[in-house]
């Protein structure tokens, strides 16, 4: 799935090439990733509108429109946004008033599309916690101390901190030297730090890197990714570390793969 890095490569390349464009037709060519309204209210409340705003909220995209309501992307596994599109694999297609389209596609069908009069009152949105950017050092130390679980899946816990999956828990705690079985409240002082530096290095580097094209994830225009030539840790399990030599090993925790260096990582 996408996480924070990819979701912001996607909305900063959406700012560059559709925003201030007028939707003028909505071809649905397969109405089970929309989630709500039905299919003519989708439809009919989108075109016409100019869209005026494109946010980020933790790994969903949310277009503002000229008319006050707002379209909700959530790309889950295989959900992609192409422009210029007009290609095959496309489940909704969004023709602009530049002549262009911009498909979503989605191979699995597992996105969302919905069109609100209000995204803020979506419960996920509501459910979720803070986006790294905005926790205080002090803040960030106070939310571990209260937590038992282990750090890799308490990472990925949308309702503690937003943004972060897999992949970016996995070179968090590699570059923290933090084990991903460690228990969060465990943590010494010294490796929150850490911890907390290493959540900010890392997102940003894959943000400037426009993140890491693994599975289906590409930019909007097509291209992948470039930050998957920097993971240290993530889908090399039997390779040597690149700081140690050790073997990388992978686990399972919650039911993901999880890498580490059992040397690095304490």
């Amino acid at each position: 799935m996408p996480e924070l890095p990819e979701v912001e490569t996607i909305k900063r390349d959406l700012e560059e090439v559709i925003l201030g464009k007028k939707i003028t037709e909505v071809c649905v060519h397969n109405p089970k990733i929309i989630r709500e309204p039905g299919l003519a209210a989708f439809r009919k409340g989108l075109a016409g509108a100019i869209i005026k705003k494109i946010l980020r909220k933790a790994k969903v995209l949310i277009l503002e429109l000229s008319n006050g309501k707002s379209l909700v992307a959530h790309l889950k596994m295989t959900g992609q946004l192409i422009y210029p599109g007009g290609g095959k694999n496309s489940r909704v297609a969004f023709h602009l008033s530049d002549g262009k389209i911009l498909d979503f596609n989605d191979q699995r069908l597992f996105a969302e599309l919905r069109l609100l009069d209000d995204w803020r009152s979506l419960k996920f949105i509501q459910g979720l916690g803070p986006e790294p950017a905005d926790v205080s050092l002090r803040r960030f130390k106070e939310m571990l101390a209260k937590k038992r679980t282990a750090i890799k899946p308490l990472l990925m816990e949308q309702t503690f901190i937003s943004g972060i999956g897999n992949i970016y828990a996995a070179e968090i705690l590699f570059q923290a030297k933090i084990r991903p079985e460690r228990r969060a409240n465990e943590l010494k002082d010294k490796e929150k730090e850490l911890l907390f530096k290493a959540i900010n290095d890392i997102l940003n580097a894959a943000i400037r890197h426009a993140g890491s094209s693994v599975d289906d994830y590409v930019r909007v225009s097509g291209t992948q990714g470039g930050y998957v030539k920097y993971h240290k840790v993530y889908d090399r399990q039997g390779k040597p570390c690149s700081v140690c030599k050790a073997t990388i090993k992978k686990i399972s925790q919650g039911g993901r793969g999880t890498y580490f260096c059992p040397r690095c990582q304490k």
